[in-house]
Formats: structure tokens, sequence, C-alpha cells
């Protein structure tokens, strides 16, 4: 049976004032919030066992009815350390989806992910462009590296690029684990040396795509499952209102399709 974390424990201080008194998650996109719309999403595609690791203004996420686990340090630590916060969740049998607080995406997208059988699976929108060139003067300046071999699985990610052909795809937030790879897993982070650094960061900094691609050269298959637009990232004020006046305007459904 699979199941959903989504990691929503940031403080979301690129979207001040909008978070100065909630977590990133219920942000409203046209009137739902983040979170009430991947749920929605994660509801039609037949799953409704959903875990969410808090951490700012936890309480509100928690009131809502939704079992949680807390990232206690989450000031000070990064989304792996929330990853591993829910460690009870995390151990159980089922396959595993892990989402990012911040984004919402198509049903139709979840359900590639969810047919891919891979140990590990990851989201990647080939046309990423096409949305990051409204959202950014530059998007090279905000894209990172993300490179597949023939057979599909992904070779590098998460480092600063230094041209679009390094740029086979983005990333987006969302990982699929197969149910028997869920313990290796686990053993994996458990065994990772605390006192190093890890793409400039420390131990309970490490970027998830650090922690991916360390996985990665140790031998894990992770295979890139292709979407083509079909989701949003809410990084920024500025990212927010761009997708509201596009809402307004009828354009958005170009990069996803919003269900009201």
């Amino acid at each position: 049976m699979t199941r959903v974390l989504i990691l929503a424990a940031g403080q979301g201080k690129r979207l001040r004032p909008l978070t100065n008194d909630r977590p990133k998650c219920l942000v409203p996109l046209l009137g739902k919030s983040l979170l009430e719309r991947q749920v929605s999403t994660i509801n039609k595609c037949g799953i409704n066992d959903i875990h969410i690791v808090t951490g700012y203004c936890a309480n509100q996420i928690k009131e809502l009815g939704f079992l949680t686990s807390m990232n206690n340090k989450f000031e000070s630590t990064n989304m792996v350390e929330s990853l591993f916060s829910a460690m009870p969740f995390l151990s159980r049998e089922g396959d595993l989806i892990i989402a990012y607080g911040d984004i919402v995406y198509e049903a139709s997208n979840l359900e590639v992910l969810l047919k891919c059988d891979e140990e590990i699976s990851l989201m990647i929108d080939l046309k990423w462009y096409d949305l990051w060139s409204l959202r950014l003067e530059n998007p090279l300046e905000d894209a990172e590296t993300l490179l597949m071999n023939n057979q599909g699985y992904v070779t590098e990610l998460g480092k600063k690029p230094d041209g679009y052909e390094q740029i086979q795809g983005q990333y987006t937030g969302l990982i699929k684990i197969r149910s028997d790879r869920i313990k290796d897993f686990i053993k994996f982070y458990q065994s990772l040396d605390r006192s190093a650094s890890y793409d400039g960061k420390d131990f309970f900094n490490m970027y998830m795509t650090s922690f991916l691609q360390l996985l990665i050269d140790s031998g894990w298959k992770v295979r890139g499952v292709p979407v083509e637009n079909g989701w949003l990232e809410v990084d920024s004020v500025e990212d927010l209102s761009l997708y509201e006046e596009m809402g307004q305007e009828g354009t958005l459904g170009n990069f996803y399709e919003i269900d009201n």
C-alpha cells in the first residue's frame, strides 16, 4: 500500500509576509492552500495514508487533523533532517512517496510516478524552461544540473550548471521509494558521517539533492520519471503573484491545471 510523507517544516522566509503567521504549505494559491491542493491530488490517486513533517507553526497543520511528526530543529536544519524526523512512519511497509510541502501537481503526474517500479524514482520536468523563463530573468541562475543515462537513470543532480547542456530536466520535489528498499534507505542515512561536509553543507543542513546524489554514487538505481509541466513550485512572493495573475488571465493551465 502506498503512503505519502509531506515535508512541511520550513519557515518559508522568501514568502514573507505571507508566512509571518502560517507555515508555507498553508499559503493560498487561487483560494486554496498548497497543502489542500496537494492532498486533494493525492486522494484522487487513491491514497489516503498521509503524514506531514511539521516544524514552523506546527499546530496549524496538526489542528487540520493530519498525523504529524515534528522536526524540533527546523530553525537550524534542512529537508533531509525533516525526512528522518518521521522515522516511525518512514519505517513502515509499503511504497513511499516523499513530497515537498511547497509544490502542487496534477494527478496525472503523480500517477506516472506511482506506476514506476524502480527502487527510487524522481519526477523530472522535461519542459522546465518554459516556466522558469517566466519566473526568472536568467533561468540558469536558479536551475540545477540533472543528467540521465540512456536507460533513464539519473547520474547527476543538484549542482550549479555551467550551461543548459547540463540540464536534461528539473527535479520537482516528488520522490518514490519502493517498499523493499525502505530499510536500506534508512540504513544508508544512518551510516553517513555526521562530521563530514556535503556540497558545502554540514550533515544536518544537507540538501535533498546531495543525499540523492550520495545514493546514486553508492550504486542505487534512481529512475527519472519524465513529465512535461503539470506542477508548480511556490518558492517566493514573486512566484505566487505570477501564478495568481496567470490564473486570473486563464494562462496558468498551460503549466498547471487548477482543480477548483
